[in-house]
């Protein structure tokens, strides 16, 4: 028998993350970053740039904006500054040169994280990944290079919550 959300007795956990979107804002797209927030029971939701939380991202979101604390900054270095400085690490999902394998990864799961994503189009700022703690990205195995933004940090919220679990 299919289970449904009414059936379903998963365990509600928080966990010590906060994901941070660079620029992220297309409606869609951040609906799903609620519901994948919500989903995976990271601490904090922070939008970074001009957001708009209205009718279309809760159309996406269903309704995980009322349950998901989030903030709203103009900047995301300054956010990722501040989060540095109170001793969390910073973990952006991008693939450059320098980045790692994400599933090879192994996460400090004693202190806070902070997993930065980017832009749709351009990806996480080069500002933010020179004050990155560790770079990441996602091994793929086709044509394409990247992937969007929601599933990617679906992903990437996986494989943290695996090793704090």
């Amino acid at each position: 028998m299919q289970l449904t959300h009414y059936n379903t007795e998963f365990k509600k956990r928080k966990f010590p993350i906060t994901l941070v979107c660079d620029k992220v804002t297309n409606s869609p797209n951040i609906g799903s970053l609620f519901r994948t927030a919500d989903a995976f029971g990271i601490s904090k939701l922070i939008l970074c740039g001009e957001v708009n939380v209205g009718r279309k991202v809760t159309k996406t979101s269903r309704s995980t904006e009322k349950t998901v604390p989030y903030e709203i900054h103009e900047s995301a270095a300054t956010v990722v500054e501040n989060l540095k400085q109170q001793g969390v690490q910073i973990i952006a999902i991008e693939i450059t040169s320098q980045s790692k394998a994400l599933h090879t990864y192994t996460f400090d799961i004693e202190k806070p994280i902070a997993f930065i994503v980017g832009d749709e189009n351009f990806g996480v700022s080069a500002e933010i990944l020179q004050i990155a703690d560790e770079t990441l990205h996602i091994e793929m195995f086709g044509d394409n290079s990247s992937m969007n933004v929601a599933q990617a940090t679906n992903i990437a919220l996986y494989e943290v919550t695996k090793q704090l679990v």
